[in-house]
């Protein structure tokens, strides 16, 4: 008789939005925003600056006192199932 062809669909998965708690035991967390990943870190002790940014190797950090946002580079490494 024939083969066997069964139509196969790929599904893409696009994330809307999700978090996950940091790690490391600080007050924060993960971020997946419509592709955009990055972490938001709230500071206890020390602060940053007002409104200092800080180019760093995989993110660049925005500092608002003791908040700080990391944002992922749209170019290098990725940070892959970082938070979902």
């Amino acid at each position: 008789m024939g083969l066997n062809n069964t139509n196969t669909k790929e599904l893409n998965m696009f994330v809307l939005v999700a978090t996950k708690p940091l790690n490391d035991g600080t007050k924060g967390f993960r971020f997946n925003l419509l592709g955009k990943k990055g972490l938001y870190r709230k500071r206890s002790r020390s602060s940053r600056g007002w409104l200092k940014y800080e180019p760093l190797s995989t993110m660049n950090a925005y500092h608002f006192g003791k908040r700080s946002l990391y944002i992922q580079h749209a170019y290098g490494r990725k940070l892959y199932h970082f938070a979902g």
